[in-house]
Parts: C-alpha cells; structure tokens; sequence
C-alpha cells in the first residue's frame, strides 16, 4: 500500500490510470477509508481519468493526530497532496464531511480546482445531519469488512478487523473530530457561493435526511445542477455503479462543452 510523505505526515493513497490527462481526487467522509470509492466508483471513473483517493488523517493507512480535523485543516491537507503528486488542477470528489472538504477547498483554491462533486454534504449546523455521520460510520465498518481485499484478494482476517476497531475507537474517544465538526457549524451560512469557479454536481439520497442541504445548496450555487439518487446517507454503498456513472457523465460533459 503506497504511503507518502506530505507535510511531515504519512499519507496512505492509492492511484488508477496515472497516464489518463484528467485527474480526479476522491476524498472520504468522517470515519470512513479510501475503500469506500475503491472497489466499484474508483474502477469506473478510471476509465476515463486519473483517480487519486487518499485516506485522511488518522482513518485508513494515514499516520494519526490528535487534532486539526477543521476545515481549514483538511482543505490545506489536500492541497498539500495535490502539490506533493505535482498537479495543477483536479476534480474533486467529496463524500459526507468530505464534501465538505471539496467544497472548503474549491473556495480556497479556486484555481487548483476545475469541476467539482458533492455528494451527501450535510449542514454542520444540523445536530441530526451530525449524528447521520455517526450511524454511517457504523454501516460503513460493516460494508468495509465484507468487502475488503488486499493485493493478494484475501478477506479481512480477525487481526486487521480489531486494528480497524481501534482506529474507530481512537477516532471517536481521542481526537477533537468531533469538536472540529461542530466549530464547523457556520460554514454553508457564512459561505460566499460566488467564488466557486467551476460546475458543481450535487448528489442526495433521495430519502436522505441531508436532502434539503442539497436543495439549498443548488439554490445557492449558480452553475449547479442536483441529481437524486436512490436511497438514503449511504448511497456510495447502496449505488456506486450508478453514482460513479452519473459523475463520469458529469465531468465527460464538461470538457467536452470546455474543448468542444
């Protein structure tokens, strides 16, 4: 598993179709890994792109920290990868709080950014959106563990199974994530839409609680288009051929409106 130094931090990443001209970086929720887009979303966007995904700090394969699981904090750590694998602009790709991620990034660096994909973004401010987050992270662990494989296609063994238990466990009892969320709580209402350059793709669960997030969003979001998919806050889990056909419709459009 390729770990790489980006600002004296251990990194675990992995990349598809490195030769592609377009390059898209995926970035995971709060408690989550990389797998989530690894084995169906990442394989079909690498037909047409450069994937990057990554895990974040302290989830996955990364190194850990105790702190600095803010926005600002996170924004800064992608464009630190960004600058370590040396490209100029990227697609980016944000799940649950890693949308807002994408989303915190594309403001600050619009010009490192050419398309932009939210999916499942909820409202910092909404205590419920909050706890999603939580029942995710548990769903999520069940879904990991199913369908885990290494290099070698062997499944998760009870060894790598408690290690992913303490991880979770560090992340939830240790750090300040929680608390760097919750700081986090005036981030869309303070937000200044207009300084988003490019198109914006938002997904929603159709009967997610996060939905009306994404209404507001594409009200507020001019070049912006919102597409409802199946299911609830879990949609990269309940259909990721379909997300990951629906972004790859999305950013082939676009070049080809931008190069037409």
């Amino acid at each position: 598993m390729p770990i790489i130094t980006v600002n004296n931090r251990q990194v675990h990443i992995q990349e598809l179709n490195k030769g592609a001209g377009q390059t898209v970086v995926l970035i995971h929720g709060m408690f989550s890994n990389l797998s989530i887009y690894y084995f169906n979303i990442a394989p079909v966007l690498a037909k047409h792109f450069h994937v990057v995904m990554y895990d974040l700090k302290s989830h996955g394969m990364s190194e850990r920290f105790l702190d600095g699981y803010d926005l600002d904090n996170m924004s800064s750590d992608l464009i630190g990868l960004i600058d370590h694998l040396q490209l100029e602009k990227v697609h980016l790709v944000g799940y649950s709080f890693g949308g807002l991620i994408a989303l915190k990034t594309a403001l600050e660096y619009p010009d490192r950014v050419n398309q932009l994909v939210v999916i499942e973004a909820p409202d910092p401010q909404d205590e419920k959106a909050r706890n999603i987050i939580d029942e995710y992270s548990k769903e999520f662990l069940e879904h990991y563990v199913a369908n885990f494989t290494d290099t070698t296609k062997v499944q998760m063994g009870k060894r790598q199974m408690e290690k992913n238990h303490r991880m979770y466990e560090f992340l939830f009892n240790q750090t300040s994530i929680k608390a760097d969320m919750i700081k986090e709580k005036q981030f869309l209402g303070e937000t200044d839409f207009n300084k988003l350059m490019g198109p914006t793709l938002l997904l929603y669960g159709a009967d997610s609680n996060c939905r009306p997030t994404g209404e507001w969003l594409q009200s507020k979001i001019s070049q912006s288009e919102l597409e409802l998919i199946p299911g609830d806050h879990n949609i990269p889990i309940q259909e990721p051929n379909l997300i990951a056909e629906t972004i790859a419709q999305f950013l082939s459009k676009i070049l080809t409106q931008n190069h037409g």
